[in-house]
């Protein structure tokens, strides 16, 4: 099944992921934390990034210490910014999002991933969220 053939349930997920891992980037760019950096916006975004954002900085601390053990020899804090922002998004649908099937959570990473960040993005999140997904679903 091709990536655009997977369902990815609600129209305009795509987008609201998109849209949920800029503003996670966002607000540690600027140090904000994910209420502030939402109602910073212009537009007030759709309610599933509103729940990314705010449910991925809510989990933060649970989330970055299951990265911190499952990325091995780097420290999440050396990681591309925007990776690190799709790891956080995506490790939190993992993990509070039941409703989305795992290989949505993983293919819209990957793409998210090949769009923002290096060549290696997007095989560096597959692994590492797969690695959190055999954790926190059965596969």
């Amino acid at each position: 099944m091709a990536a655009a053939d997977v369902p990815s349930g609600i129209p305009g997920r795509r987008e609201a992921r998109e849209r949920a891992v800029q503003l996670v980037y966002e607000a540690e760019q600027r140090s904000f934390t994910p209420q502030e950096i939402i109602d910073d916006q212009l537009v007030v975004p759709d309610e599933f990034t509103v729940d990314l954002v705010i449910g991925t900085g809510e989990h933060r601390s649970d989330i970055d210490a299951r990265l911190d053990r499952l990325i091995e020899g780097w420290p999440l804090d050396r990681l591309a910014s925007m990776d690190r922002a799709v790891l956080r998004v995506g490790t939190y649908e993992l993990g509070h999002r039941l409703d989305v099937p795992t290989a949505v959570v993983l293919n819209e990473a990957i793409e998210l991933a090949n769009s923002y960040g290096t060549d290696d993005s997007g095989r560096f999140v597959n692994g590492v969220l797969a690695a959190v997904a055999a954790e926190l679903r059965v596969l």
